[in-house]
């Protein structure tokens, strides 16, 4: 088992009182880590359940409605970079009209 100390210990109480000059270390802290094999099987648990959560919860769509939402999706991404590229050359343009303009 692995101890590891914490912050705790280098805490200092020190005296209210005017003109002392100790101070008492506080307690040792420890955390305990679980074991190596407890973390094992807590990890091969979560991904069964992960995989059969897939299998029997998750509502996959069909091929035709896949084929279909990805070409809506490629259409909309390059409608949606040449808009940008559109916006940019516009800017691009004004600024050295700009900037020829101030010299």
């Amino acid at each position: 088992m692995y101890i590891q100390t914490g912050v705790a210990q280098l805490v200092e109480h020190w005296s209210p009182k005017p003109g002392v000059g100790s101070s008492s270390l506080s307690s040792r802290a420890s955390i305990t880590r679980p074991s190596l094999n407890y973390r094992r099987k807590k990890m091969i648990n979560y991904i069964k359940e992960s995989v059969e959560e897939l299998k029997n919860q998750v509502s996959w769509p069909s091929r035709q409605e896949s084929s279909s939402l990805m070409v809506t999706v490629a259409v909309f991404s390059i409608l949606f970079a040449l808009l940008t590229w559109g916006v940019d050359s516009v800017f691009s343009r004004l600024i050295q009209v700009y900037f020829s303009l101030i010299k």
